[in-house]
């Protein structure tokens, strides 16, 4: 049976011409990097290399690039580094729908003190941009803000963000990891700060991240032993997921065209076809700005782990919005934050593609998926009970 992965948000196969990039370093080339003889200084070179291609996908300088293990460690390094280096500063504003690497990090960082602001969302995913400049205070050390959501897509007005956030001598840090690669990037034109990207998001490998942080801005480094990354990051460097990387970024670049238009196409195809095929169906975000690649869908009376399980019989790969699999009862905070009615919210899936997806797959799944939808709603007890109560009002 294919598999049909649909699930890019989560992560990503790795690029043939990243592994071919790699290879070498596995084995024939396995100097240590901070070497002093030529046998390791060739593997510090490639590294030097990589961080120019980073640099040049990001509109930023080398010296600004920092390599990490992963968008979680960098998220974590610019908001701890921003509470250590602005002293008497014990403010963050962040949003109610980022990621567990800032949102989990903030609630533990509420416990000892810090006061945190979560700046809401409208219906559609929307940051609310009042809120968010009425929060701004002298007591604010950073401004946390992903770029892009990873379950809905929907994109936030970064770079006005972090304008607002200069004018008032705030940081800003933006968790990019779901936007690298989808939408072009250029940091020497912003006001970001500092910035987390994730390989294996943007068909690198797994445990390989930058954080990029701009000249002149206070730093304090989260990792500590080394003089790596300019004694920015102690620790040996992953070489070769960090060379991965660098060719990663360069065929980002060359492909962020196909993203925006063959990819988003066969986005908007599926979208467009289950709508039409299944009823009680939603778009969440579907009226805001969002990522080429991602879809968040909403099938009312029905569970997103059920519609998985069976998805899966057919070798199609998505991910749920719900986190019932982690045991809670309770719908992702991405879509409580937006308001989705409780009996939608449980049956959200997200489909995440990729430039390696095709358009006999799109059909694949939008041949399957409303069967699927049907057969789970004719067990569905919230199903049931609706109709219930619609016979009672009758």
């Amino acid at each position: 049976m294919k598999t049909i992965y649909m699930d890019n948000n989560a992560t990503t196969r790795v690029a043939p011409e990243v592994l071919e990039a790699m290879m070498p370093y596995f084995g024939e080339f396995y100097g240590n990097p901070s070497s002093a003889h030529t046998f390791g200084g060739q593997v510090g070179h490639k590294i030097r290399e990589a961080r120019e291609k980073v640099a040049a996908f990001l509109g930023a300088h080398p010296d600004e690039i920092i390599f990490t293990s992963c968008g979680s460690e960098s998220d974590n390094t610019a908001i701890l580094s921003a509470l250590q280096t602005q002293e008497g500063k014990r403010h963050i504003v962040t949003s109610r729908v980022e990621h567990p690497a800032i949102k989990v990090l903030c609630s533990h960082l509420a416990k000892r003190g810090v006061r945190v602001t979560e700046i809401p969302v409208d219906r559609e995913g929307r940051l609310d941009m009042e809120r968010y400049e009425e929060s701004l205070t002298e007591d604010t050390a950073i401004v946390s803000l992903m770029w892009a959501n990873n379950e809905t897509g929907v994109l936030f007005p970064v770079e006005e963000a972090a304008r607002m956030a200069k004018e008032r001598g705030i940081l800003f840090h933006t968790d990019a990891v779901q936007a690298a690669g989808k939408i072009p990037i250029d940091l020497d034109r912003s006001a970001i700060d500092m910035l987390s990207i994730s390989g294996h998001k943007l068909h690198a490998p797994k445990g390989v991240g930058i954080l990029y942080v701009r000249k002149g801005t206070p730093y304090a480094p989260f990792l500590i032993g080394g003089h790596q990354e300019h004694g920015r990051r102690g620790g040996t460097e992953n070489t070769a997921s960090i060379i991965g990387l660098g060719r990663a970024c360069e065929l980002a670049k060359d492909h962020m065209a196909k993203e925006n238009t063959r990819v988003r196409a066969l986005r908007d195809r599926l979208e467009q076809e289950i709508l039409t095929r299944v009823p009680r169906t939603r778009v969440n975000g579907a009226g805001a700005e969002r990522l080429p690649n991602t879809s968040n869908i909403s099938f009312e009376f029905v569970e997103g782990e059920a519609i998985l399980l069976l998805m899966d019989e057919f070798g199609i790969c998505a991910s749920s919005g719900s986190a019932c699999t982690s045991g809670s009862l309770q719908p992702s905070h991405v879509l409580r934050a937006m308001g989705v009615p409780f009996t939608m919210a449980h049956g959200s899936i997200r489909f995440s593609l990729s430039i390696y997806n095709t358009e006999d797959e799109v059909n694949f799944v939008v041949e399957k998926v409303p069967a699927i939808i049907e057969k789970l709603r004719s067990l569905s007890p919230f199903r049931k009970t609706e109709e219930v109560a619609c016979a009672r009002e009758v």
